[in-house]
């Protein structure tokens, strides 16, 4: 793993002057995630991380002039080209986890909310990420200058992944004419949420749905229902899969597209007063069961509940009170770095927290996260 992750990024250009360096770029790039694989959220503490396992990582490292400062860090990576640094990230899951075949890749964007500056006019970062849904694992990323560029995010992170054989799931933003047609020249199969964006589109499906599946007398049985009863909530799924018909003219010239599908969810939750129902419509190009749609419709949130979620509450990434726009761009590499590492990790049990706690205390551990070794009886370190 750590051979992968230095040959992923040894084609990353050092930005200093040639000649003038002590450190090696590859050097610092290897501290630092080891840093945040072992709870360092700031520059500081990654300096502060070299400092105390200088004995550890010249086992492996040469570092001759000892471990870089905290300037040091945070200078490199605002100077570094942020693209270059997400391609080579892309690169690093591609050899190491590429998607598996039908493999739900769901898109969808995050905004890094402290990494504003009213001194600038400077809106909050805002990246857009693809994360294998199966796997577990952050695929990719690409920056933007806020939500509103996030259409523009879309192909170029497309674009750098492999995506044969899968099925990728956007939001209402991703559903477009253009989207579609990349995915498919991609060989890849697409499920797009459809709102009130694609005006025309919308209106013909919601029309259609409501006599097909929702009035009384309806054409359509759906293809799916079932309940999911946990403690103080009480969901039922109905779902129906349509194929075109003269009702959807509107979207005949949507790129491969085979079916929509409407999702009715009714929900009652414990102490609430009333149930609630609500229903969404998706476009897709997929052949497959309406069941596999439907829990790939499922699956698509788990970029939120999987990704998003963790790098706010575990990586603390909504904390992080980082102005620089490069700078901003570099942690949030080094935090999904540091997220496939972990939950590759899985060897070691326990939350990503606890994995993340013991990966500072124990460089056996961390030995095991950098190198995905697995031992038959592997010795578990407790917290």
């Amino acid at each position: 793993m750590l051979s992968q992750l230095v040959a992923s990024f040894a084609t990353l250009p050092d930005p200093r002057c040639a000649g003038r360096t002590r450190h090696r770029l590859l050097n610092l790039l290897v501290i630092a995630v080891c840093a945040v694989v072992a709870g360092a959220e700031t520059w500081v503490d990654i300096a502060h991380y070299g400092r105390l396992k200088y004995v550890w990582l010249t086992s492996f490292l040469e570092l001759p002039h000892g471990t870089p400062s905290h300037d040091t860090f945070r200078r490199v990576f605002s100077l570094v080209d942020p693209l270059a640094l997400e391609q080579c990230f892309r690169q690093w899951m591609a050899s190491t986890a590429p998607p598996l075949p039908r493999e739900v890749v769901a898109v969808d964007g995050k905004t890094i909310r402290r990494s504003f500056d009213r001194g600038r006019a400077q809106a909050p970062l805002h990246v857009v990420s693809a994360f294998a849904t199966q796997q577990g694992l952050s695929l990719g990323q690409v920056a933007v200058a806020g939500k509103g560029q996030e259409l523009m995010a879309i192909p170029l992170l497309l674009n750098s992944l492999c995506l044969t054989n899968t099925i990728v799931t956007l939001d209402a933003l991703g559903c477009q004419y253009a989207v579609a047609r990349q995915l498919l020249a991609q060989q890849a199969d697409y499920i797009l949420a459809l709102k009130g964006n694609q005006g025309r589109c919308h209106r013909a499906v919601v029309a259609y749905c409501k006599t097909a599946c929702f009035d009384l007398g309806a054409t359509y049985a759906p293809a799916y229902d079932a309940f999911d009863c946990r403690p103080g909530r009480w969901v039922r799924r109905r779902a129906w899969v349509l194929s075109l018909c003269d009702e959807l003219a509107a979207l005949r010239d949507w790129p491969g597209l085979r079916a929509i599908i409407a999702v009715e969810t009714i929900r009652h939750v414990q102490h609430q007063p009333g149930t609630h129902a609500e229903i969404r419509y998706y476009l897709t190009s997929c052949p497959d069961a309406p069941v596999v749609l439907i829990e790939a419709i499922r699956r698509h949130w788990a970029i939120e509940n999987s990704l998003h979620w963790v790098l706010d509450v575990v990586f603390r990434e909504d904390d992080a009170r980082s102005r620089d726009r490069v700078a901003t761009r570099s942690f949030a590499v080094l935090r999904k770095l540091a997220f496939n590492l972990l939950k590759q990790g899985k060897h070691q049990p326990g939350s990503l927290r606890a994995r993340r706690r013991n990966a500072g205390w124990n460089d056996e551990y961390m030995t095991q996260l950098l190198t995905c070794a697995r031992q038959k009886d592997a010795a578990t370190f407790d917290a």
